[in-house]
């Protein structure tokens, strides 16, 4: 049985958490039930859980979940990844940072143009397309990395609705599950076909 390493979209995410119930604590017990019912190993690194706890109140299902959930961070100092894909990561931050660069720019220069301009809208704007251009499709955050290199170490499933992670778990050859079939395939984790 793959081990599938769950990040935080799977319970944030309402498209994604819907498919369980209609509210966050509802669909995580209907979640809790059936991965007790299927052979599924459920593996979740300690700063996502803990990113988790910071964004949802787990209530009394945090302990349930924390036994149904295996909480366990990539094994940073002995795993070994391709060098290659740090060139490739920094060449993409490189590129992210000359677009968010000219989106500034843009921005000053509207700003400048001798129109009256409102300052708010335009920031707002600037905060948008800055946002969408540095972050968007790509690894962002300590918790992308450890749900990444956690799937990595098991040869794991991930499971994610995050584009940068799901992108740059193809690259180092990690499979994917999107979020939306993680029911069915907790359920047929549960009911194995005869």
């Amino acid at each position: 049985m793959e081990p599938f390493v769950i990040d935080t979209s799977v319970f944030t995410n309402p498209d994604i958490y819907s498919q369980f119930g209609p509210s966050t604590q509802e669909a995580l017990a209907v979640f809790l039930e059936l991965a007790k019912q299927s052979r599924a190993e459920l593996y979740m690194p300690g700063s996502v859980y803990e990113e988790l706890r910071l964004m949802k109140d787990l209530g009394a299902l945090a302990a349930e979940f924390e036994l149904v959930m295996r909480i366990r961070s990539p094994r940073r100092y002995q795993l070994e990844i391709p060098a290659e894909l740090l060139y490739e990561f920094i060449e993409e931050v490189r590129h992210r940072i000359d677009r968010g660069l000219r989106i500034a720019e843009e921005h000053t220069k509207m700003g400048q143009e001798g129109k009256r301009v409102e300052i708010g809208p335009l920031i707002r704007s600037l905060r948008e397309r800055y946002r969408e251009a540095l972050r968007r499709g790509i690894i962002d955050s300590r918790e992308d990395v450890d749900v990444l290199l956690l799937a990595y170490e098991l040869d794991g499933i991930l499971v994610s609705a995050d584009e940068g992670l799901r992108t740059w778990a193809d690259k180092v050859g990690v499979k994917i599950l999107s979020p939306i079939h993680l029911r069915h395939a907790l359920e047929s984790l549960a009911n194995p076909a005869p």
